[in-house]
């Protein structure tokens, strides 16, 4: 069978929009009459209140108009680098009149004149309104079929800061942020190799939201770029507003709750991927960087592990698996014992449990489960308040309300205790997609554990466990390396080993090079200053 998936074929027809009057004549190509082009365009853009046209003189004699969407552009630069040296009476007079006609004007006026701004000569009237709309400006020239397509885009972008939802303590502090060709300097800058492609297109009907395909050359498999390739042109939406958009139509099971592709606001990750044979896939709008094909693993491990030492980042990376498990099957385990194996309790604690619970009108089911709503209702609030205002909700609610619940008897001490445990479980998880999908599969743990008891609770389990088993993303299972095993692969899993074991890239994802670093001898540390060889002196 072949690694990758291969997705079925839609069989729904594409529905036909109604032509509209406006864009008919955007298929036609501009006439050398600059009024009628103008004419023409202004009817489009009539109600945009940022459309705007200048009239000047080519260099002092020929009629010329510019247009651009004064959102959109930079007016300083659009004065002094591209209206101004157009208006200049000193260049010479064998660019006119009598080559208005042919290309050899356009090419003189981009090659000499605006040596300060970059930018082609274009007929086509469907390109000219779309460079419009992405901050480019025309230059209509009386008597030329050829317009000047030209760029003075100034696109307004917040600064380079770390992200808010992937801290490190140790790390580059820099993330991405809405602007396409920002965040494709980004991985420039860490990737200076030419294998480092990028690919453009777009998707979206009405929106045209540019997608950046990012890879290595040499490295990623070829199959698995194809297949990226063409789920995004299966894509037939109008809008695409953010990253989430793309990831959507993209993974292979959206009926899943567990998230089949990863998405990071890090550049430094995003790198430490391409380099093991991914893809990233960049969209304009978005600080979120998609990365295929992602496997469980992936989803609680950070850029951090790679920066500490293997001992420390095994350790952490335990603690967060257990805090997984941990946040996922407590309180539905609680519910269990004390509903149907009350022998299961220590006799030590077994006073402290009753004791605890005497008074409270709820069975333990009902308790549960009434906490577990509370406390996301409260996270949700947390979330979407001021920022101000959200780190006090957070404590009023942990502090009073669950004290004030005790106190009236609604629930038991015992019980607020593991609600909360279980809820500071799931924050340890890095991934926000990974930690919901735990932090909401606890509700139906709950209702099996509360209806059958431990029977309820591992068939609930298993199930989980048989659906995580079945998934795949891009072809590559989401439980790889553990199913199916890896040895090679254990080194990066549940634990991190010396980067010097990890020789190789994931054997899951069929690269192209498969070694990381090609070495014949085992390396060792270079010998120190008081280990010199004999003979050796320092004169």
């Amino acid at each position: 069978m072949p690694l990758f998936f291969k997705k079925k074929e839609r069989h729904e027809q594409k529905v036909s929009l109604p032509a509209n009057r406006a864009i008919e004549p955007m298929q036609a190509h501009i006439s050398s009459d600059a009024e009628q082009t103008v004419e023409k365009i202004t009817q489009i853009f009539k109600k945009d209140i940022d459309f705007s046209t200048r009239r000047f003189h080519l260099f002092g004699e020929t009629l010329s108009v510019v247009l651009y969407m004064s959102s959109l552009v930079d007016q300083e630069k659009l004065d002094r680098d591209i209206i101004k040296p157009l208006q200049e009476t000193r260049i010479s007079q064998e660019y006119i009149p009598s080559k208005l006609s042919t290309n050899s004007l356009m090419s003189c006026l981009l090659e000499d004149v605006l040596y300060h701004c970059s930018g082609t000569s274009e007929s086509r009237l469907s390109t000219l309104l779309s460079g419009l709309l992405r901050g480019k400006c025309v230059v209509l020239i009386e008597g030329s079929d050829q317009a000047l397509f030209l760029d003075a885009f100034k696109p307004e972008k917040r600064s380079l800061e770390q992200p808010e939802t992937e801290r490190v303590v140790r790390g580059p502090r820099d993330g991405f942020i809405e602007q396409i060709m920002t965040n494709v300097s980004l991985l420039r800058y860490r990737l200076p190799v030419p294998e480092f492609r990028i690919e453009q297109t777009e998707v979206g009907r009405r929106t045209k939201t540019r997608v950046g395909i990012c890879y290595i050359e040499g490295i990623v498999n070829k199959e698995l770029l194809n297949e990226v390739k063409k789920r995004l042109d299966q894509i037939d939406i109008d809008r695409v507003l953010d990253a989430g958009y793309i990831e959507q139509f993209i993974e292979d099971n959206p009926r899943s709750p567990f998230p089949q592709v990863q998405s990071t606001e890090r550049p430094d990750k995003a790198v430490g991927n391409l380099l093991e044979g991914r893809i990233a896939l960049i969209v304009d709008g978005s600080p979120f960087v998609l990365i295929v094909p992602a496997t469980f693993n992936q989803f609680y491990q950070t850029s951090e592990d790679y920066n500490e030492r293997f001992l420390i980042t095994s350790a952490i990376r335990l603690i967060r698996f257990m805090a997984l498990i941990f946040s996922l099957t407590f309180s539905s385990f609680y519910v269990t014992v004390l509903s149907y194996h009350p022998e299961m309790i220590p006799a030590k604690f077994v006073v402290a449990a009753s004791s605890g619970r005497a008074g409270v009108p709820f069975p333990a089911f009902i308790e549960v489960f009434l906490m577990e709503v509370a406390m996301e209702i409260l996270r949700e609030a947390t979330v979407r308040m001021p920022q101000q205002v959200g780190g006090a909700l957070s404590i009023v609610g942990v502090l009073v309300i669950g004290q004030a619940a005790v106190l009236a008897g609604f629930v038991s001490p015992i019980t607020v205790v593991i609600i909360a445990l279980s809820t500071i479980g799931s924050f340890a998880t890095p991934s926000y997609n990974a930690a919901t999908a735990f932090r909401m599969l606890r509700f139906p743990l709950i209702i099996l554990a509360g209806t059958f008891g431990l029977l309820g609770l591992a068939f609930g389990i298993i199930f989980i466990l048989n659906h995580m088993l079945s998934l795949r993303s891009f072809g590559v299972p989401y439980m790889v390396p553990v199913a199916p095993g890896n040895t090679s692969g254990i080194k990066d899993s549940l634990i991190r080993a010396p980067l010097r074991w990890l020789k190789k890239r994931p054997a899951e994802l069929q690269p192209q090079d498969v070694k990381r670093w090609d070495s014949k001898e085992e390396w060792k540390p270079k010998s120190s200053l008081n280990g010199q060889k004999d003979g050796d002196t320092n004169g």
